[in-house]
């Protein structure tokens, strides 16, 4: 069975950082694409970053510079790596793995996702 188990979120200060983790079990996925969405209730899912297989990474525009994505495949996990945290930036995060579709930003495109967790950035 296939897990995505994701860790580190809490309640942080603003200008805070924190790091995210998450978990693969079940399969690997180092030919796989991973990344991260938020969201929060009542509104939309949202894409936050994601890295593809060889390394490349790709942002939504307002986490560009403040949010860093990386991988181990070694350990089958990837991280979000926040800084210079906002409030604006509280939801649930959770991870992504092994993208079907040709976006990178679409949910749907994923195979597998995780449960979330929560982050809250105080103001």
């Amino acid at each position: 069975q296939v897990q995505l188990v994701e860790s580190g979120g809490g309640l942080v200060q603003a200008g805070g950082s924190l790091r995210l983790s998450c978990a693969a079990s079940g399969r690997t996925f180092s030919s796989d694409a991973m990344g991260w969405f938020r969201q929060v209730p009542g509104k939309e899912r949202e894409f936050v970053a994601a890295i593809s297989w060889r390394g490349n990474t790709y942002y939504e525009d307002s986490v560009k510079g403040r949010f860093t994505i990386s991988r181990d495949n070694a350990k089958n996990t990837v991280y979000l790596q926040m800084n210079s945290l906002k409030p604006e930036d509280t939801a649930v995060y959770s991870c992504v793995a092994d993208k079907r579709g040709p976006s990178y930003s679409d949910f749907s495109a994923y195979g597998y996702w995780g449960q979330g967790t929560r982050l809250t950035v105080s103001s």
